[in-house]
């Protein structure tokens, strides 16, 4: 288990000077002492930390002006990475630089970890001439704004968004909406003046289809990070209701939860997986849902 915390304490700001330390200081033979600067004083810093307290990723803002916010010393425990972890980091720091205020960020990146920010919808705006010094460090910048609040494929969940409400009109009718989504993990929310039963809660049909939707739309995403081509179906899927929903609903689907081979696809065949998503009523889960999804292989070539 995995959360996003704030250091505090000595012991927490030690594990996360070292992870810092050992990423971004200690492969370029610096000493202790260099990864931190007059910066953090005034900065805020993150950490995911696992159940032990171990550091997993770090980061922090800090503001150069009320405007423009800076992520910088962005690092991830080499032994975690690809586990969406740094996704989580940038997530909390946006988080943060948009209630405070800031209408863009920047950041600094070399070509290593660029990659990993233009998927986080940032843009170059200063390219750097990585072939005479290939320590030198690309500038990109992201302007906050409602449509990239989605931290991870802000451009291709708001495609999914329009699918939706074109080819499924229940979904615009039911008001969901993508609200994140991070490579690892997507979660979408609905209206619940717009699904509301007699009883003043939400209606179970509504849930279910919040819920499948969810997933459908992670197993959409997984196809285009994996370069797939294929039309997902709902085969079966079965839910429980576990308390009535009273306050405005959201669904969450996990990858850690995707069972089956979608390499099927590449030999022109069908594939077939089971996804799980839970809904919940604020922070409390009601509802779990299962789901066999059957994607159909492209046979147009």
């Amino acid at each position: 288990m995995f959360q996003v915390i704030t250091p505090t304490t000595d012991d927490e700001f030690k594990r996360y000077y070292d992870l810092r330390w050992r990423v971004l200081r200690e492969p370029f033979q610096r000493p202790r002492g260099s990864e931190q600067d007059e910066y953090d004083q005034v900065g805020f810093h993150r950490m995911v930390v696992n159940d032990g307290g171990a550091a997993i990723a770090i980061g922090r803002l800090h503001f150069n002006s009320p405007d423009e916010g800076q992520i910088r010393f962005m690092a991830s425990a080499p032994e975690h990475r690809g586990g969406g972890h740094g996704v989580a980091i940038v997530h909390e720091l946006e988080t943060l630089a948009r209630r405070e205020g800031a209408n863009h960020i920047i950041i600094n990146s070399r070509d290593n970890t660029l990659g990993f920010y233009l998927k986080c919808g940032y843009d170059i705006i200063e390219e750097a001439d990585t072939l005479k010094n290939p320590m030198a460090e690309h500038q990109l910048r992201k302007i906050l704004t409602d449509h990239n609040r989605i931290i991870y494929r802000p451009d291709w969940c708001l495609e999914l968004q329009h699918t939706w409400h074109n080819d499924i009109p229940i979904s615009e009718t039911m008001g969901i909406r993508i609200s994140q989504y991070t490579g690892r993990e997507f979660e979408t929310q609905a209206t619940l003046s717009r699904n509301i039963n007699v009883h003043g809660t939400m209606f179970a049909g509504s849930i279910y289809s919040l819920a499948t939707l969810t997933c459908w739309g992670l197993l959409h995403l997984q196809l285009r990070e994996r370069g797939l081509q294929g039309a997902v179906v709902l085969a079966d899927g079965s839910i429980h209701y576990h308390k009535p929903i009273s306050r405005e609903p959201r669904a969450v689907a996990q990858l850690a939860s995707l069972v089956g081979d979608l390499s099927a696809l590449t030999q022109g065949r069908n594939a077939r997986v089971n996804l799980k998503s839970q809904v919940f009523d604020g922070n409390k889960p009601v509802a779990e849902f299962s789901g066999q999804f059957v994607v159909l292989a492209d046979k147009s070539d």
